[in-house]
């Protein structure tokens, strides 16, 4: 059977990005659809939001489905029996192999490989991942956004609503984060923030955060006390991966991911900048969870091929 094309998925509760590689790794196509899940858990993963997604990359690469392989990185299902559901759902109709596994460990994939490293993402949620020299694996944060989820932009986003508010009663000194969010959300009073909060997923709050940064860099002390606040959390990421993860032969790299982190990111200059003392390198380039799931299927189909040919 003739050689086919592999497929690497990165779904969150923002886009579903796809890149499809030939055998060669090189670039055959991209496509970016809808949110893969919404305010994770409790929902299942958009299958069909993934499919589509996948038939444009497909169509694009000029390739038939399903592809020899398949790796889909998805923001939540770092535990059985949610993996296990996904690769069946995937498996058969889009790659005859599929495989799911965390989007942290397909963005850890693209920077390090098989590592070592230490690997930090901040966007919707928060957490950080990274491998010793000696293969040990550690894992911090991804514990949702009611016991985690520090430095992200969702906690981000809440806080500056939450400093609004108190704002709105004169709980709190002056801020124009009170003006600037209501209006951000099309709002015309305060009170409406009440039922709109009630309602909103995560990713609503966390679309917040830019603009509390925004704020920050221009003078606003109680965003400016936000902002600090979460870089504060997302170096205690590393200083817990560094202490649990010791010994370092050389300081570890550091991949920076997530909407919050990537270059350009909001946060990444001050995060950098409170980094420069600690025994860690700030890799440069950018990470990227699809390109990580996309090798990760590529490097399936190359030791399945070697295995039929023992």
């Amino acid at each position: 059977m003739a050689w086919r094309a592999v497929i690497g998925i990165d779904g969150g509760g923002t886009a579903t990005r796809v890149l499809i590689l030939d055998e060669r790794g090189g670039e055959l196509a991209r496509a970016e659809g809808g949110a893969a899940l919404i305010d994770w858990p409790g929902t299942p993963i958009d299958i069909e939001t993934v499919a589509a997604t996948v038939g444009r990359a497909a169509t694009a690469a000029g390739i038939e489905l399903p592809a020899a392989a398949l790796c889909a990185g998805f923001a939540g299902v770092g535990r059985e029996p949610e993996r296990g559901a996904v690769e069946q759902a995937l498996a058969g109709r889009l790659a005859e192999r599929a495989r799911v596994i965390t989007d942290a460990e397909a963005a850890f994939f693209d920077a390090f490989a098989d590592g070592p490293g230490l690997l930090l993402i901040a966007g919707t949620g928060s957490m950080g991942l990274g491998c010793a020299e000696d293969g040990r694996e550690a894992r911090t944060g991804g514990w949702g956004s009611l016991l985690g989820d520090e430095g992200s932009g969702y906690e981000i986003g809440l806080s500056g609503l939450r400093a609004a508010v108190r704002a709105a009663d004169g709980r709190v000194k002056a801020t124009d984060l009170l003006p600037r969010l209501v209006a951000e959300l099309g709002l015309v009073r305060p009170e409406e923030l009440i039922p709109w909060a009630s309602v909103a997923p995560k990713t609503a709050f966390a679309a917040l955060a830019p603009s509390v940064c925004e704020l920050a860099a221009a003078g606003d002390a109680v965003a400016a006390e936000i902002v600090a606040s979460a870089v504060a959390s997302l170096v205690a990421h590393v200083d817990a991966l560094l202490s649990r993860l010791c010994p370092w032969s050389a300081p570890p790299g550091l991949a920076l991911a997530g909407g919050l982190l990537a270059p350009g990111g909001p946060l990444r200059g001050a995060l950098v900048a409170a980094l420069a003392e600690h025994a860690c390198v700030v890799l440069e380039r950018e990470v990227e969870a699809v390109r990580g799931a996309a090798r990760l299927a590529l490097r399936d189909v190359v030791a399945g091929d070697s295995d039929d040919d023992a």
